[in-house]
């Protein structure tokens, strides 16, 4: 629209007529839209309930959504605290609650470990850059309200939980920065987890690491007193690769056919990362995205709903039927062979499963996307 405003000169003074009055000229003033609606009210909704997403594209960066670090604070402890409350829960259900911390304690691990490893690398940002004299951290996609820390944080604590709200475009991250949310939804809601469903994800690893110790002592391996045979370990390890085909399988299409290669902002291992960080996050019931990719095309739209509907629904399948079994075994008393399912050495057993077993479907992928990628931008390589 047109306005009247004062005309100045090149020292910022208003100039004045003969008359002594202000001359004016007509300026086009353009119109700014800003997007309104029910932002604040449901963000308790999208954090607890672990829903993710957001009414404004922006997410949970929104200044209306999030506008302070207190606000950003309450989200992530609201993200989490559901889900981290389930251990306690399984404690007290199944009579053992040191089983239950130690579970936490696993989780708790490797939440711990993904937030030192994707602050370490947004904190030391990126070489090229800083050959350039651009000193600090990787800003990149992060408001500054929050910094590298808080953003660093919030995407670890999103992509544990199955959240999916972000306080920052992960596109932008480092390369082993972005790496840290991808590898957590890849391991399948198993760090905490979403509501209603993470807690199963990690309760197969632990019937996984309890059939691996009973093979290191050579007895028939136990769980709360309950024998873990051929059928439910099958049932565990089918649930596992129904989640790797499923992003693989659809990650590996995109990526040697026309439609998956359209739809690609960035090239090289970048670029593969951005296709399986949509998959992983379709069948690991995330919901964040790395934003590089234009994903809205009927080729896309398809296999990431199928992608959904076997990450997030066939998996259930193997998983009943695991519960199925094991309830109808008779519990047996606990005696001098049977091995403990809480303390030190089952929290480094669990471990190690859940990084050899559930890291090592997905170590190939990652290794020709994100790790590639770091150690070519540390050679001066931008994608």
């Amino acid at each position: 629209m047109k306005v009247e405003v004062e005309k100045k000169n090149d020292k910022g003074e208003t100039i004045k007529g003969p008359d002594g009055k202000a001359v004016t000229e007509e300026q086009t003033v353009t119109d700014q839209n800003i997007v309104q609606g029910p932002m604040a009210s449901q963000v308790a909704i999208k954090m607890l309930g672990t829903n993710g997403g957001g009414y404004a594209n922006a997410n949970a960066a929104h200044p209306f959504e999030n506008p302070t670090p207190l606000s950003n604070f309450i989200q992530m402890l609201s993200i989490f605290s559901i889900g981290s409350g389930l251990t306690y829960y399984l404690g007290r259900m199944v009579k053992n609650q040191k089983h239950g911390w130690t579970v936490w304690a696993a989780m708790l691990t490797l939440f711990v470990g993904g937030v030192l490893l994707c602050w370490w690398a947004e904190a030391n940002g990126n070489p090229i850059h800083q050959g350039l004299g651009l000193t600090g951290g990787n800003m990149e996609g992060k408001e500054v309200r929050f910094g590298i820390f808080n953003s660093a944080l919030f995407a670890t604590i999103t992509t544990d939980a199955s959240c999916g709200a972000v306080n920052s475009m992960h596109d932008s991250f480092t390369a082993l920065g972005g790496f840290v949310p991808l590898f957590n939804i890849q391991l399948g809601e198993v760090i905490f987890g979403g509501v209603g469903a993470g807690l199963y994800g990690m309760l197969v690893f632990v019937v996984l690491a309890v059939f691996i110790a009973g093979l290191m002592v050579g007895r028939t391996p136990e769980y709360l007193g309950k024998k873990i045979e051929a059928y439910d370990v099958k049932m565990a390890m089918l649930a596992l690769l129904i989640l790797a085909i499923s992003i693989l399988g659809f990650a590996a299409w995109a990526a040697v056919a026309k439609w998956g290669l359209a739809g690609l902002n960035n090239n090289g291992p970048h670029g593969l990362s951005e296709i399986l960080y949509a998959f992983s996050s379709g069948a690991g019931n995330n919901g964040s995205a790395f934003a590089g990719l234009s994903g809205n095309t009927p080729p896309y739209n398809t296999t990431l709903g199928l992608d959904m509907l076997f990450g997030r629904f066939l998996m259930i399948v193997p998983i009943m039927a695991l519960a199925g079994s094991l309830v109808q075994k008779k519990v047996a008393p606990p005696s001098v062979g049977t091995f403990p399912v809480s303390g030190g050495t089952f929290l480094i057993l669990l471990l190690g499963t859940v990084l050899l077993i559930g890291a090592l479907n997905f170590l190939p992928a990652l290794t020709l996307g994100p790790i590639v990628e770091h150690f070519l931008m540390q050679g001066g390589k931008l994608f």
